[in-house]
């Protein structure tokens, strides 16, 4: 999934530059969106792993 966001925003950054603003955006907040499950996912795997662990 990180990955994936990665990607994203390496696309937005490329059609920045070229001035494709309206697939820039769209790609950014696909990017952030992405991170964002993506933080929620490593926090509640960390969480139930190590109570498992216990």
């Amino acid at each position: 999934m990180l990955n994936w966001a990665v990607t994203f925003f390496v696309v937005a950054i490329i059609a920045a530059l070229l001035g494709f603003t309206s697939i820039a955006g769209s790609a950014i907040d696909i990017a952030k969106v992405l991170f964002f499950v993506f933080l929620v996912l490593a926090v509640v795997s960390f969480l139930f792993g190590r109570r498992r662990a216990v």
